[in-house]
């Protein structure tokens, strides 16, 4: 067994040479054995995306769950925001197989504790990973069962009981579902909808024929981009593999930043929820903090990474948090992300507005910004450090340390974050006019490159 499959936050790696049917098996003792520890409820919930090889994954991890005495409910085909309402509602533990975003190549699991608590790298995941090295002995106990429960019609219940829908306007949407999860999904959401849905890709496929299931990467949503313009269309919805990120695509086909949404879907929550706490991690947008407070709430700035979030949204009750990345995590929805429901708060503002996307979300655009853009360097630390003795020492500049290093100035600011997996260094900025950040962008650079 490679390591390298225990990821910070999940399982993942390539189908039949890292990611087997006794692997499988294998990490299902070791989850039963570890929930057991945990002094966990005795049934685990099992979900699966669209891949070819998720169906015997899941069964042999069911096989391999059900083997130490714990009970299995499959709930069949599902997006991993479907599997944590099912582990939220039920209040069970559960595992997903998907790999996400990645290609077809791969598959994963991402696992969680009852009521959707996150297991990641310091919440259980290395425990797991040393019971599948290791070899947990087999319990000599009658064996658990496995049971079958379509839990769709339920989600998608929870859903509308979480944004109302019931007054929007007619809308024109396209839907692209990178032929991932949300190609089942969205049927369920959208026909329930006063809205004329294109859909493109909607089959399930696991070997992605027409693009990578990966909306972050802009080549991924040029086709979305010419629909919605062909169709003219009110927006364009574009979802990851598994369908827990969701990106948006406004009436000109330009890209949403998803720190105008995450703008828009805090000020929607404060509405409802006055004076609520607000998640929103270090890359985002400066405008998000201001969004907040202008709206009555308290802005919480966070690390980069769900399990970051989702600790600081359960210590501070806020109800609602938003990455730059695409995911968007919900009180209401045990604090876990869901794609879905982001896109849903979307088009509820954009159904109670007579304006455009573009019109609405203009009020949140309010920087400009360079995009993640990355660098191969030989000592990742060794460069902040150069980095923060030129800038550091600027006047009217602040530093900090939360994730890396961010050097605030008065109408700019950029993080260095180095990647956990590779020589890499993640630059972001932000400044208050295009001119701006593209100096301080490439200032930046160039002393990192050179």
């Amino acid at each position: 067994m490679s390591s390298s499959i225990f990821k910070a936050y999940d399982i993942r790696g390539l189908v039949d040479s890292e990611l087997t049917p006794d692997f499988a098996f294998s990490t299902g003792v070791a989850v039963a054995r570890f929930l057991e520890l945990e002094r966990e409820p005795g049934t685990v919930v099992i979900g699966e995306d669209m891949r070819p090889s998720s169906p015997d994954l899941a069964s042999a991890f069911s096989a391999g769950v059900t083997s130490q005495g714990l009970d299995v409910i499959r709930i069949g085909l599902a997006s991993t925001d479907m599997l944590y309402f099912a582990a939220g509602k039920l209040n069970l533990p559960g595992a997903m197989f998907t790999a996400s975003h990645n290609p077809a190549a791969y598959n994963g699991i991402k696992l969680c504790l009852s009521g959707a608590r996150p297991i990641g790298k310091e919440s259980g995941l290395l425990a797991i990973e040393k019971f599948v090295k290791e070899g947990s002995p087999m319990a000599m106990r009658h064996p658990g069962v496995e049971k079958h429960r379509d839990m769709l019609e339920e989600y998608v219940d929870h859903l509308f009981s979480l944004v109302d829908l019931s007054e929007i306007r007619p809308l024109k949407i396209v839907i692209d579902a990178g032929n991932g999860m949300a190609g089942y999904t969205a049927p369920a959401v959208f026909k329930r909808l006063n809205a004329e849905v294109i859909e493109m890709y909607f089959d399930l496929d696991g070997t992605f024929p027409n693009h990578e299931a990966n909306p972050i990467e802009p080549a991924n949503l040029v086709d979305l981009q010419k629909a919605v313009k062909k169709h003219g269309a009110d927006i364009g919805l574009a979802f990851d593999g598994d369908a827990d990120r969701c990106f948006l695509v406004d009436e000109k086909g330009a890209l949403v930043n998803p720190s105008a949404l995450t703008s828009l879907i805090a000020s929607r929550e404060l509405n409802r929820h006055p004076g609520s706490n607000i998640i929103y991690n270090l890359i985002s947008s400066r405008a998000v903090k201001e969004v907040v407070e202008e709206n009555g709430g308290t802005a919480i700035r966070s690390r980069v990474g769900h399990s970051y979030i989702k600790k600081l949204m359960a210590e501070s009750n806020a109800v609602f948090g938003g990455e730059h990345s695409g995911h968007f995590y919900f009180r209401d929805f045990w604090r876990a992300d869901s794609g879905m429901l982001a896109a849903l708060h979307a088009i509820a503002a954009l159904g109670e507005s007579k304006k455009s996307l573009s019109s609405l979300l203009s009020t949140f655009n309010r920087y400009h910004s360079s995009g993640e853009i990355n660098s191969t360097v030989a000592d990742a630390q060794a460069s902040m450090k150069i980095i923060e003795e030129l800038y550091g020492t600027l006047k009217d500049v602040s530093v900090d340390h939360l994730d890396g290093l961010t050097i605030n100035g008065d109408n700019w600011w950029f993080n260095l974050r180095a990647s956990n997996t590779e020589p890499l260094l993640r630059l972001n900025v932000e400044a208050s006019t295009p001119a701006r950040m593209q100096k301080v962008r490439d200032d930046v650079l160039n002393t990192i490159r050179s």
